[in-house]
């Protein structure tokens, strides 16, 4: 695909154009560099490694999740307790999730992005829990950046929530928040296994059925000086696990061993990451892992972030079980999940981990 071109732009454009949407500013016609107010120091030994043979990344093949055989099940649930305890991310092949349906997830976003300003706009909200929530960068009101991207966060349960444009919308993400929801039911059934506890446990310890899901898409333009601009910045989620899947453009990366890795996911492969409420539930076992998104001068990347975590009422704390064998005390003080995500959006979170803040 060819580079985009970027031609010139007055900077009094720019700056009348500061807190328009990414891609309106992107699309605007004229830049050649990025905005200050947009511009990221990222420190130099930050660039991610792409040749170190340490940092080969963990598949899980689902299908042997569900398998009836006692070997192949006892094998995949090693490979996943290493996959969570090494990187706390792994891809998923075999998921039975319909490509066309992953694909369709995109192109709907795809729409609702490219949909006139005015229209987008009466989704714009500062608050939390708004079912539907439209707008750029992470929190305008903090900010001390702002972000390459625009997002469209809809909560999909305890109750779903659509949009009645762009046509089609509605239909894909019901079945596309069903079926990653599924997926994330096995999954979480799994890791309870792993960690030596009965398959349901953090079902029912987490109020799973009142679980918070809520699909996140994210819109990051080409950008003409990507070194100098940031799609998100180092993160970890809230959550139990989160489930992406992106268009043909990578750009996640993630923290391993000291360094950055560009994460060169399988097509077709769902992406698989455990997020805070993980590594509470697990009092340190599991590591929720610091992750970021790059951008590319060369084409749009759209990717879809789908959080799961417990029922908003939920006060989650280390499980006991895990706290006798570990023979410690829990790691972090309990605070039910809706008033981390307050945290979490506070100055105080400001790019830094949440965890720290709470640990005891």
């Amino acid at each position: 695909m060819a580079p985009v071109v970027f031609p010139t732009q007055k900077t009094e454009d720019i700056q009348q154009n500061k807190m328009a949407s990414i891609k309106e500013l992107a699309e605007s016609g004229g830049l050649t560099s990025v905005p200050s107010e947009y511009t990221f120091a990222s420190n130099p030994n930050d660039q991610a490694d792409q040749h170190d043979p340490d940092h080969s990344m963990p598949t899980i093949d689902f299908s042997l999740l569900m398998s009836t055989s006692p070997d192949q099940r006892a094998k995949i649930l090693h490979d996943l307790r290493k996959a969570c305890e090494e990187w706390g991310f792994f891809m998923l092949i075999n998921h039975g999730v319909p490509e066309s349906l992953m694909k369709n997830m995109i192109d709907v976003c795809q729409g609702f992005f490219n949909l006139p300003e005015e229209e987008k706009k009466v989704y714009q909200s500062r608050n939390l829990l708004d079912p539907i929530k439209y707008g750029t960068s992470f929190n305008a009101e903090i900010d001390k950046v702002l972000l390459w991207r625009d997002f469209l966060k809809v909560i999909s349960h305890p109750r779903f929530h659509s949009l009645p444009k762009p046509e089609g919308y509605s239909e894909v993400s019901l079945e596309f928040s069903k079926r990653i929801r599924e997926v994330a039911t096995e999954l979480l059934r799994a890791i309870s296994e792993t960690l030596g506890l009965e398959a349901d446990y953090i079902e029912k310890s987490m109020n799973w059925d009142q679980g918070f899901q809520m699909l996140a898409a994210n819109y990051y333009p080409a950008c003409p000086d990507p070194e100098n601009a940031i799609g998100i910045p180092p993160h970890t989620d809230h959550g139990l696990l989160t489930i992406l899947i992106q268009n043909g453009m990578g750009g996640l990366q993630v923290q391993h061993k000291g360094k950055w890795v560009n994460w060169n996911a399988i097509p077709n492969s769902l992406v698989v990451n455990l997020a805070d409420h993980m590594q509470i539930l697990t009092n340190d076992k599991y590591k929720s892992v610091w992750h970021r998104a790059v951008v590319n001068n060369r084409a749009p990347r759209i990717s879809i972030a789908v959080p799961h975590g417990p029922s908003l009422e939920t006060v989650v704390v280390a499980a006991p079980e895990l706290v006798e064998k570990q023979g410690r005390p829990p790691a972090y003080k309990g605070l039910s999940y809706h008033d981390f995500l307050e945290y979490q959006q506070s100055a105080k979170c400001y790019m830094k981990s949440c965890l720290d803040a709470i640990r005891l």
